[in-house]
């Protein structure tokens, strides 16, 4: 997601190196110690403006959440949201960082669970490697995730969830909870995303699975 330069963003960030964590690297194997429990750990790629994480670390305060987004003018907004709420969000931290760099700031089995929400579909054949679902990025998720760990994916866009299914299924993960139309018959314990809200009100169906790596 990218967003209007806000020339002011960078300032901001750096003066809130307690949510937007400047240094991730030195984490790696030690997230633990930055959230001060043993909690389960969740992070979102691509956490845009951060309405879905900021949610799902309110409802969920007995998991960790890191949010990576790439762009100032995205994630500054997100950390905006997290200021705003009164009591903070102590159980939420986010990475000014590449998803294609997730090796570097996290060990093996350290993350619980990742979700991809409404990520750029890279409609072109000659892209494909760029879309989060391709086999070299689940290689990548695989060096962070549990032998078992998941990975939830939602998106609007038909022809990327049908690769996507293909990739996953390819790669020998379960699959599990697909959905043609999420909304359909929508869960309690679904948080939007701003895409989601936007495409909803267009009357887009919203595509949905979870899939599990597969102990050896």
């Amino acid at each position: 997601m990218r967003a209007r330069y806000k020339p002011w963003a960078a300032d901001l960030i750096e003066s809130h190196p307690e949510i937007i964590i400047p240094d991730p690297e030195n984490f790696r194997g030690r997230w633990h110690e930055v959230f001060g429990n043993d909690h389960p750990l969740h992070i979102e790629a691509g956490t845009g403006k951060g309405r879905f994480i900021i949610g799902m670390a309110k409802a969920n305060p007995e998991v960790n959440y890191i949010g990576i987004e790439l762009f100032d003018s995205v994630i500054v907004t997100a950390l905006e949201r997290v200021l705003e709420e009164p009591a903070g969000v102590p159980n939420l931290r986010l990475l000014r960082v590449n998803a294609k760099d997730l090796g570097e700031y996290f060990q093996q089995g350290e993350v619980d669970r990742l979700y991809l929400n409404f990520s750029d579909p890279w409609p072109k054949t000659r892209h494909a490697k760029r879309r989060l679902t391709h086999e070299s990025f689940l290689k990548l998720y695989e060096t962070v995730l549990p032998s078992e760990g998941e990975i939830h994916f939602k998106t609007d866009n038909r022809g990327l969830f049908e690769y996507s299914l293909t990739s996953i299924s390819e790669y020998g993960m379960l699959l599990k909870d697909v959905s043609l139309d999420l909304h359909a018959n929508e869960p309690e314990w679904n948080i939007m995303t701003e895409y989601e809200e936007k495409f909803l009100k267009k009357g887009q169906p919203i595509y949905r699975l979870e899939a599990q790596f597969q102990s050896n």
